[in-house]
């Protein structure tokens, strides 16, 4: 009955793989439940009915920044609108001063300015759905133009103001390109412009429906230009347009890889488009094309994003959005010399009456702690410093009104909140319980907010510990643009000693590709090891984690890439693998299973390449808490530990780190190694592959026996022997269980009493033969406190030998063949290996795998 958390997992999924979850769910006698563990935590804007959630949300859907997002011209060239942190501000050309125009109980994003300057379309998220909203700028009024429930964004007015085309989810799920007229302040005649079909051509990472997105109209209103993917396998589609009045064919302008972000926007002449692309390049950069088609022409460089450009109405200019400085930013440039010049934003001017909040963090002494925070008034919307990077949460629970946000602090901060109710929430990784602070009236509030976050120790018995993340992209073509020491400040403020950024591609991109170097003991800032690895991204055979390379990132860094000169399936993980190790690097699987691939039984599609690699001794670690379903990887885990197998487990939390809308934070999913005090890069690829090390994504906890450690060998003087341990747990949170396993049986249960955050224990057995003894603690339900589908820990194994005995299951390894023959079924019908060498060397590994699991059953051991 463990609680999941939506939404899923980095695997490649289809679209109706939601279903086959939940039908998995129902059927399985390891869940019940379902209807109350699907009422705490919930899809974010459920009604898009996409895959890889993660990916269009950050990069498509409008996310809540600090700066500036998205902008539009008045048609007198002469102001501003944007977003920025959630509501509209107009600001002169040349002034410094920006003026708020909208503050209403949602987060409001993409304006437009009509035509006649008199009004402004934009879309406001407001926790359920999205809506097109309009603002009339004589009186400041707001008022709704949707009202479906749907997702309605990108709004752009027709050149004559009495149409407004955008995209929407009505009646589909799907972001499909609408269009309505616009009389007396209402829409009228709203109607798709783009079929909701499927396409014929197998796509990867976008769903199999088309979509159109970006629109934008030509000067005579006669077109509508737009991104589609119409049978466009890779990315989010070329460059077309439509006849506005009579929607019918598209027609191609542009065919180009594209990422979402393409955003076209047309001259007022009519003669060419700006838009975003990374064309040959790692970073969206500006670029035109004439709007008939042919070459493009890159108008901006840098290793950084220019995203969202909008022409000014007399030609001359462009403002678009900028992460040079890491932060949004918003810049003009001139269309004719290239010239560049950032909207500078110093004074704001709010609607309401806001008052200025000092915030500081500190530990039990008084001395100022970097932290998590977030701030919040009495409707749930969230505040932040000038300069911060905001960063939301991935799903949202039932009962809150809008997903949780926060930012990192240097420790002190200030801000401007409205007046009235604030409340204050710290945080810093597991180590240190929550600090909560609510303000009931800011007014006139002089002194410092203090918040104090008290460590949670582990008991020094059991030795001192180092915690990392074994799996963090720095920048994967998020709103902001990272760097090390940045990511080292994130990592700080979640107490995490190191971090391992595995560079890896979007796409064509490979964004921190020129961050790759060999390894070494790369300390960023104070604290921190900010270590370069890689992500190995083939989805057929199962993402790897690539650490400690010592000699060249590996290129392509993945296979079986349909429609690519990297179509064909090799090189399979296990030649990865060995070149791998040929550098001295370690190999773990990451990001294994969900729930609906391994119960009850075996998906039918699964073809992850585990099994063979394990059975080979090719693999160094196991991401047994990730971006997966942690109680689904741990029963694949325990099964391999049950073939003799001692794979440690790993933890990494898959969070692109410079996301404003992401998995996360960096840690939540994290390692912690035993170390002495001697503490470098090689302490740790030691501590992994060792095993020395628990993994967590939040309580802390420990096991010995007989003064053994995790990682270590007992070896017993003969069968039956008691063998002695004691354990603990210490946790920010109360969790439900704690337990004991004996070669994937539970020994002990520890007793917990509701509410109850930490323990301490002892305990015996006589253990039958061979085997592994580990502790794990966790809760079948979603916590408010850690944003992941459940509480989870586990130590790794302390193995046990046992005079004339070894661990080999029957039942693990029978389990084991079936999936090996599944996956030598589909390398047999694969046509798209380049060569029989090569689906050869495939096969010799499955087979070889298949005389170990083989031996396994024959010379069992237990059930």
């Amino acid at each position: 009955m463990y609680g999941i958390r939506l939404p899923v997992t980095h695997q490649l999924l289809v679209i109706n793989e939601m279903a086959r979850f939940i039908k998995t769910l129902l059927i399985s006698s390891v869940f019940v439940g379902i209807s109350q563990l699907y009422a705490q935590r919930v899809p974010i804007l459920p009604q898009i009915d996409l895959p890889h959630n993660y990916y269009f949300r950050e990069l498509y859907l409008p996310q809540l920044t600090s700066g500036p997002s998205s902008v539009t011209w008045s048609p007198d060239n002469n102001e501003l609108v944007y977003s920025m942190a959630g509501s509209l501000w107009r600001q002169q050309i040349g002034s410094t001063s920006a003026y708020q125009l909208t503050d209403g109980p949602g987060y409001d994003y993409q304006p437009d300015w009509s035509p006649d300057g008199t009004k402004v379309v934009f879309s406001r998220y407001n926790g359920q759905s999205i809506e097109l909203m309009l603002l009339e700028l004589t009186t400041g009024k707001a008022s709704h133009l949707t009202a479906n429930q749907a997702v309605n964004i990108e709004p752009s007015w027709s050149p004559d103001g009495e149409q407004i085309a955008f995209v929407s989810t009505l009646g589909s799920g799907h972001f499909l390109l609408h269009k309505a007229g616009f009389k007396g302040n209402q829409l009228e005649d709203l109607k798709p412009l783009t079929a909701d079909r499927k396409s014929e051509v197998k796509r990867y990472y976008y769903s199999n429906y088309d979509h159109g997105i970006n629109p934008t109209w030509s000067p005579d209103g006669e077109r509508i230009y737009f991104i589609s993917n119409q049978e466009v396998a890779h990315g989010t589609g070329n460059i077309v347009f439509i006849n506005a009045d009579q929607p019918g064919s598209q027609m191609v302008v542009h065919k180009e890889e594209t990422s979402w972000r393409t955003q076209p926007d047309i001259s007022p002449d009519g003669s060419r488009m700006v838009y975003s692309s990374y064309l040959g390049r790692n970073w969206h950069q500006l670029w035109l094309l004439p709007t008939i088609g042919g070459h493009p022409l890159p108008l901006t460089y840098g290793d950084y994003d220019n995203t969202a450009p909008k022409w000014s109405p007399d030609g001359k200019r462009i403002a678009f959005i900028s992460n040079r400085e890491g932060n949004t930013s918003l810049w003009l440039i001139d269309s004719y010399t290239g010239r560049q010049e950032p909207v500078l934003i110093d004074d704001l001017r709010y609607l309401r009456r806001t008052d200025y909040l000092t915030i500081k963090t500190q530990d039990e002494n008084g001395v100022q702690l970097v932290s998590s925070l977030s701030v919040t008034d009495s409707e749930g919307k969230f505040y932040a410093p000038k300069n911060a990077w905001v960063h939301g949460d991935d799903a949202i629970f039932a009962n809150e009104k809008f997903e949780y946000h926060y930012f990192h602090s240097p420790g002190v901060i200030q801000l401007s909140v409205p007046r009235g109710t604030i409340t204050i929430r710290a945080s810093k990784g597991p180590d240190f319980k929550k600090s909560v602070l609510e303000i009931k009236n800011t007014a006139g509030m002089s002194d410092t907010a203090t918040l104090t976050l008290e460590p949670i120790r582990i008991p020094p018995a059991f030795g001192n510990w180092k915690s990392g993340d074994l799996h963090v992209h720095m920048n994967y073509t998020g709103s902001y643009r990272n760097r090390p020491e940045r990511l080292s400040f994130q990592a700080e403020a979640e107490n995490l000693d190191f971090v391992y950024n595995l560079i890896v591609n979007k796409e064509q991109r490979i964004p921190d590709i020129s961050y790759f170097s060999k390894a070494s003991n790369a300390k960023v800032g104070k604290e921190v090891l900010i270590l370069q690895g890689q992500e190995y991204h083939t989805s057929f055979w199962g993402h790897l984690g690539l650490l400690n390379l010592t000699q060249h990132y590996l290129l392509p860094d993945y296979s079986g890439y349909p429609q690519t000169a990297a179509e064909s399936l090799f090189p399979h993980n296990s030649f990865i693998a060995d070149r791998v190790h040929e550098q001295d690097g370690l190999v773990g699987y990451v990001h294994p299973f969900l729930d609906s691939d391994i119960f009850p039984e075996q998906s039918e599609t699964l073809t992850n390449a585990l099994p063979i690699d394990a059975a080979l001794r090719k693999i160094d670690y196991y991401e047994l808490i990730g971006f997966a379903h942690h109680r689904a990887s741990e029963a694949v885990w325990h099964k391999l530990l049950n073939c003799g197998l001692r794979i440690p487990a790993g933890a990494g939390t898959d969070a692109m780190a410079n996301y404003a809308s992401l998995r996360g934070p960096l840690g939540l999913n994290r390692i912690y190694i035993q170390t002495e005090e001697d503490f470098d890069h090689h302490a740790i690829i030691d501590g992994i592959r060792d095993g020395k090390s628990f993994v967590t994504n939040g309580p802390l906890i420990g096991l010995k026996a007989a003064e053994v450690s995790p990682g270590s060998t007992l070896t017993l003087d003969r069968a039956g022997q008691t063998l002695n341990f004691e354990g603990f747990l210490r946790s920010s949170i109360a969790v439900e269980f704690l337990e004991v396993v004996w070669n994937g049986q539970v020994v002990k249960k520890v007793d917990l009493k509701k509410g109850q955050k930490n323990a301490d224990f002892k305990g015996s057995f006589r253990p039958q033969g061979s085997g592994w003894l580990l502790l794990r603690a966790g809760s079948s339900e979603a916590h408010p406190d850690i944003p992941d589908f459940y509480p989870f820990a586990s130590t790794n194994p302390i193995y046990v030998d046992s005079p004339g005995s070894k661990v080999q299951s029957k039942s693990a390894g029978l389990y084991f063949l079936t999936w090996l023959d599944r996956l030598e079924a589909a390398i047999l019908s694969n046509n798209e290996f380049r060569n029989e060498e090569e689906k050869n060397a495939v096969l010799t590994d499955i087979e070889s795998a298949r005389k170990f699991y083989q031996s396994c059953v024959a010379n069992s051991t237990m059930p």
